[in-house]
């Protein structure tokens, strides 16, 4: 799959690298945080984004969040779209589950993966079978990492709304 020339994924709640506000996490509200696509390529048809922890003591790590649908403008995820599609996470939910790896497992990478797609994507996949399904439909991606540690989950530095 393609790199990204121009593609980025971001979020005005998270900074790549960094530690994922308690909101954001199991320990807190399980607020789904906001995402912010730009340089989308011509050509694309739709966007996926895909949150998955490949730290979790799963085979293949643990998916999150799947977005499929995600009209292919540069702006703000609008989940209130009715063209957006929640997918199936891990827990075979069709929603967001927020970070909460096991306590003294150290640091999780959290991965936000964009996915330029030529074609749509039919249903909500799991992100297996998406990724099976539609690699060869992918014109650019991009990601962005930040990370959570829930044994430090008291620490006061952690319970700030940023």
């Amino acid at each position: 799959m393609p790199e990204s020339a121009g593609l980025v994924i971001r979020s005005p709640h998270l900074q790549p690298l960094e530690l994922f506000p308690v909101r954001f996490t199991g320990d807190g509200a399980n607020a789904a945080p906001s995402l912010v696509v730009s340089g989308v390529p011509a050509g694309a048809t739709e966007l996926a984004i895909v949150m998955d922890d490949p730290d979790a003591p799963l085979p293949h790590g643990f998916t999150h969040w799947l977005l499929y649908g995600v009209p292919a403008l540069d702006r703000a995820v609008d989940l209130d779209d009715p063209s957006v599609r929640v997918g199936p996470n891990t827990m075979g939910e069709r929603a967001y589950i927020g970070p909460m790896p096991p306590r003294g497992h150290g640091r999780h990478h959290y991965f936000f993966q964009v996915y330029a797609l030529s074609e749509t994507v039919d249903g909500e996949p799991s992100r297996e079978e998406f990724l099976a399904r539609y690699a060869a439909s992918v014109i650019e991606q991009s990601r962005f990492v930040a990370y959570y540690e829930r044994f430090r989950h008291e620490d006061p530095a952690m319970t700030t709304d940023a």
